[in-house]
C-alpha cells in the first residue's frame, strides 16, 4: 500500500493529556493542600510545572498544536462552571472568600455545605461534577484560567489550542438546582449562555489563540430535533461573532449521526471527529453529506480510550479517504488521552511480549505523529514504523497468551439455565428472611473500610520484602478484627470484613485471574484525586484458585452476625479494565462471569449466607445510542446472573451501583435478579428510590443515606430525613440502610461518627413504624 502526500500541510495534535503527572504529583500536591501541608502557591507551581512538562513532551514527540485549558485541579466540567459563573448559591460565600477553597468546596463539600453531585462522563470511568442550573441562573464570564494557561503555552513557544467544554454539552450535562422543578431543562438557558462563551472566545483571541476547540461529545448521543436546533443556533451565533478565533467543534465517543449535517453546515472553521470505535459510521456519514469542503477536519484515528497499539495501515486507508472530504486533514487521537496511563516504558515488570502490544498516552502521541508524517509525506517516509507495527499486530494475533482452549470450551457449553436461580425471588425471600432473621430496615455497609496509612505501609513493606507474607497477613487479620469489632459495637446488622487486603476492587481480582495483566504505574484519573490502575485484560480468563474465601471465612469466625462475601461483578471487571478488542465484549464478559461463579459457589460452601457482587459500571458502560443498548444489556445482565445463579435459594445475593444516572437501566437492574441492591442516593436526594418505585421494582433496595465522596459527616437528623424520603418510595420491609459507596477513601474518625449516626437514624425511624410493620 502506498499513500501519496497530503495536498495541504498535515498537523499532528491531541485533545488532552493525563493531568496527574508520571508519579501522581498533582494528587500529592492537592491532597497536601487540603491537609495544610502544601501552600496555595506551591500547589499552583506544581500544576504549572506539570503543564510545562506535558507541552514539552508533546512538542518533543512531534505534536504541532498542543492543547491548553484541558488541565484541571479537579474536574474540567467544574472548571467550565467557574468559567461561566455557574456557582451554586450555597457555595458563593466560600468562592468569594477564597476562590481556590471555594472551588474545592464545590467539589468536595464542607462540614456544613453539600458538594455538587458527581456522575460518569458519558460511558467512561471518569466522573464529572454536575452543574446545577435554574431559571434564575445568571452567567458571567471568567476566562482567567483559560487565558492564563494559553499565555503560559504561548510564552514557551508552543502553538496552543485552548480546549473548552462546548455550550450544548455543558447544558445537557447539567441538572436542575435544588428547589428548582425537576422538569426544568437547562438547555433553555442557551441564549443566556452564548454571550458568555462569546466573551471567553474574544478573551482567548486577544491572548493569542488562533483556534479554540469546543468539545461537544453530547452530540454523539440520541438528540431530539429541538436539541439539534439548539446546536445549530449555538454555532450559528458563535460563528457569526467577529471578535473570535477559528472554531474547531469536537465530538468523540461515538457516531455523530443526525448531528453531523448540523455541524457541517455551521459557520465554524473545523470539525474533529472520532474515526475509531464508531469510525465506519462517521466515515459513511461524512461521505454521505459530501464531506466538509472548506473546513479543517481533525481525524481521531488513534483510539484515545484503549491501550492497544494502533493498526497504522487501516488508519492510513481512512485518512486517505478523508483527504477528499475536507479542506485539510489533521491527525489526532479520538479523544483526550486523559483516559489512559502515561507511558508503557515505565512498566518494567510487564511481559515484554505483552508490552509490544500496548500504547499509553506517550506511545499514542507517537502513533499520531507517525500517521501525520505518513499522510503528509507518503508512506515511504514511515516504512520502518509500518513494518514494526505490522509485526506487533501479528505477534498478538497468534500468541498463545490470548487463547485458552479449556476456557473457550466451558464458555461455549453455557446454557440459559446456567443464568437462572432455581427459585423466583418471591420464593427465595421467604427462605432468606427465615435464615438471616434481620430486623426491619437492616443496616449494612457497601464493603470497604478506610485504607489506613498503616495498611498502605504494610503493603509497601511487603513489596519491598521488608516483611514476609506471614507478617503481612497478621496485619491484615488485625485490621479485620478491628473492623468487625467496630461494626458489632455500632450495631450494624450485616457486616463486612473491610477489604483490608485489597488494593483496588478490580485490580485485586485481576491479579488473581489468568488472562489479566497488571501495571505498576498505569494510573488513570477516576475523579478529583482518586486514581486507579486499570488492569489489562489480554487473554482468556480463568480462576486458578479461590480469591476471597479465606478472608471472608476468617471474618465470619469473629462474629455471629452474617458477614457479606464481597466480589466485583463481570461488567465492572471489564469496564474498569482495559479490555481486549479482538473479540466481542459479551464473550469476554461470559468468561469473567464463569470465573466469578466459581468464587461465589466456594463462598457459599464456606458458609457465607450473604454475597455481594458489585456492578457500579453497569450504567456507565451503557452505549450512548439507544439502538445499541438492548444487545449490551442482554449480555451484561446475563453475565451477572451467570455469576450468581449457582447458589441455594436461602443465600442472599446483593449488588451495588453508585454515582450514575439509573433511570435508563431500571429494567436492567430488575433483570439482574439480585435479592438486594444498594445505590447512591444521598447527593441526588433519593431520586433513585423514586425511579425504582415508578418502575415497580419488586426486590429489596438500599438507597444510600451517607455520601462517602465528601468529608462531611451527616447528622442523625439528616440521615433519618433521607431514610424517610426513601420510605415514601420503598416499603419498610424492602428497605435497607447503608452508605452510598465503600469507605476506602475516608478516614476512621469520620467513618465512626457517620456510621454511628446511620445506625441511630435507622433505629429512630424503625421505632416510628406502625406495629404491624415492625
Amino acid at each position: 500500500m502506498t499513500t501519496q502526500p497530503a495536498a495541504a500541510a498535515t498537523r499532528a495534535t491531541v485533545f488532552g493529556y493525563p493531568r496527574q503527572g508520571p508519579n501522581r504529583e498533582l494528587k500529592k500536591a492537592v491532597e497536601g493542600y487540603w491537609k495544610g501541608t502544601v501552600t496555595a502557591d506551591a500547589l499552583h507551581e506544581t500544576a504549572a510545572e506539570l503543564r510545562r512538562a506535558t507541552w514539552r513532551r508533546l512538542a518533543d514527540t512531534g505534536i504541532d498544536e498542543v492543547p491548553s485549558g484541558d488541565f484541571s485541579l479537579y474536574d474540567h466540567v467544574l472548571d467550565t462552571s467557574v468559567m461561566v459563573g455557574a456557582v451554586p448559591e450555597r457555595h458563593r460565600a466560600a468562592v468569594e472568600a477564597d476562590a481556590l477553597d471555594g472551588y474545592f468546596a464545590m467539589a468536595r463539600g464542607t462540614r456544613d455545605v453539600a458538594p455538587l453531585e458527581m456522575t460518569k462522563w458519558f460511558d467512561t470511568n471518569y466522573h464529572y461534577l454536575v452543574p446545577e442550573l435554574g431559571p434564575d441562573t445568571v452567567f458571567t464570564a471568567d476566562s482567567a484560567k483559560q487565558v492564563a494557561e494559553l499565555t503560559e503555552a504561548v510564552a514557551l513557544g508552543h502553538t496552543a489550542r485552548p480546549v473548552l467544554v462546548g455550550p450544548i454539552t455543558y447544558l445537557l450535562l447539567a441538572k436542575p438546582a435544588p428547589g428548582v422543578a425537576a422538569d426544568f431543562e437547562p438547555l433553555t438557558l442557551l441564549d443566556r449562555l452564548l454571550p458568555v462563551y462569546a466573551e471567553v472566545l474574544a478573551d482567548l483571541r486577544a491572548a493569542g489563540a488562533a483556534w479554540v476547540q469546543l468539545d461537544e461529545p453530547a452530540l454523539v448521543e440520541d438528540r431530539t430535533p429541538a436539541e439539534l436546533n439548539a446546536a445549530a443556533r449555538a454555532y450559528r451565533d458563535l460563528g457569526a461573532a467577529t471578535d473570535r478565533p477559528k472554531l474547531l467543534v469536537a465530538s468523540y465517543f461515538g457516531r455523530l449521526g443526525e448531528a453531523l449535517p448540523v455541524l457541517a453546515a455551521a459557520p465554524v472553521e473545523g470539525l474533529a471527529i472520532d474515526f475509531t470505535e464508531a469510525g465506519a459510521a462517521n466515515l459513511t456519514g461524512l461521505a454521505g453529506i459530501g464531506g466538509i469542503p472548506g473546513k479543517r477536519l481533525v481525524a481521531g484515528v488513534v483510539n484515545g480510550r484503549n491501550v492497544w497499539i494502533n493498526d497504522h495501515e487501516a488508519s492510513l486507508v481512512t485518512l486517505g479517504i478523508l483527504l477528499a472530504l475536507a479542506d485539510r486533514v489533521d491527525v489526532s487521537a479520538s479523544c483526550s488521552l486523559l483516559h489512559v496511563p502515561h507511558a508503557v516504558a515505565a512498566e518494567r515488570d510487564l511481559d515484554p511480549q505483552v508490552a509490544r502490544w500496548l500504547a499509553f498516552a506517550q506511545e499514542k502521541t507517537e502513533e499520531v505523529v507517525t500517521l501525520a508524517c505518513g499522510l503528509a509525506r507518503g508512506t515511504g517516509a514511515i516504512t520502518a514504523q509500518l513494518a514494526e507495527n505490522r509485526a506487533r499486530l501479528a505477534s498478538r494475533a497468534v500468541s498463545t497468551l490470548t487463547r485458552n482452549p479449556a476456557v473457550r470450551a466451558r464458555t461455549e457449553a453455557v446454557t440459559d439455565n446456567h443464568a437462572r436461580r432455581s427459585q423466583s425471588y418471591t420464593e427465595r425471600v421467604i427462605a432468606q428472611h427465615a435464615h438471616l432473621r434481620l430486623p426491619l430496615l437492616p443496616t449494612t455497609t457497601i464493603g470497604s473500610f478506610p485504607q489506613t496509612a498503616e495498611l498502605r505501609t504494610a503493603r509497601a513493606e511487603l513489596r519491598a520484602r521488608r516483611i514476609d507474607a506471614a507478617a503481612y497477613e497478621e496485619r491484615i487479620k488485625d485490621e479485620i478484627r478491628e473492623v468487625i469489632s467496630f461494626q458489632e459495637k455500632a450495631g450494624i446488622d450485616v457486616l463486612v470484613h473491610g477489604e483490608a487486603e485489597r488494593n483496588d476492587m478490580v485490580q485485586y481480582f485481576a491479579e488473581q485471574l489468568d488472562g489479566y495483566v497488571a501495571t505498576q504505574h498505569g494510573w488513570v484519573q477516576s475523579y478529583g484525586t482518586r486514581y486507579v490502575r486499570p488492569p489489562i485484560l489480554a487473554g482468556d480468563i480463568s480462576r486458578p484458585e479461590p480469591m476471597t474465601v479465606r478472608w471472608t471465612r476468617f471474618a465470619q469466625s469473629l462474629t455471629d452476625k452474617p458477614v457479606k462475601g464481597m466480589l466485583t461483578g463481570p461488567v465492572t471487571m471489564l469496564a474498569w479494565s482495559f479490555v481486549r478488542d479482538d473479540q466481542p465484549l459479551g464473550d469476554t464478559a461470559r468468561q469473567v462471569a464463569l470465573a466469578l461463579r466459581d468464587e461465589v459457589n466456594d463462598l457459599e460452601t464456606a458458609g457465607t449466607s450473604v454475597i455481594q457482587v458489585d456492578e457500579p459500571a453497569l450504567r456507565e458502560t451503557l452505549p450512548l445510542r439507544a439502538a445499541d443498548r438492548a444487545e449490551y444489556l442482554a449480555w451484561a445482565t446475563e453475565a451477572f446472573r451467570l455469576t450468581t445463579s449457582g447458589v441455594r435459594p436461602d443465600t442472599q445475593i446483593h449488588t451495588h451501583m453508585c454515582y450514575a444516572e439509573f433511570g435508563d437501566i431500571v429494567q436492567a437492574i430488575d433483570d439482574l435478579d439480585a435479592d438486594v441492591i444498594s445505590l447512591e442516593a444521598a447527593r441526588s436526594h433519593m431520586q433513585v428510590a423514586r425511579e425504582l418505585a415508578d418502575h415497580g421494582y419488586p426486590r429489596e433496595a438500599g438507597p444510600g443515606v451517607y455520601d462517602i465522596h465528601s468529608p462531611r459527616v451527616p447528622g442523625v437528623a439528616e440521615a433519618a430525613a433521607l431514610l424517610r424520603k426513601g420510605l415514601e418510595a420503598i416499603p419498610a420491609e424492602r428497605l435497607w440502610v447503608n452508605p452510598d459507596c465503600g469507605l476506602k477513601t475516608r478516614g476512621w474518625p469520620e467513618v465512626r461518627d457517620a456510621l454511628d449516626n446511620l445506625v441511630t437514624a435507622a433505629r429512630e425511624v424503625r421505632a416510628t413504624l406502625p406495629p404491624d410493620e415492625s
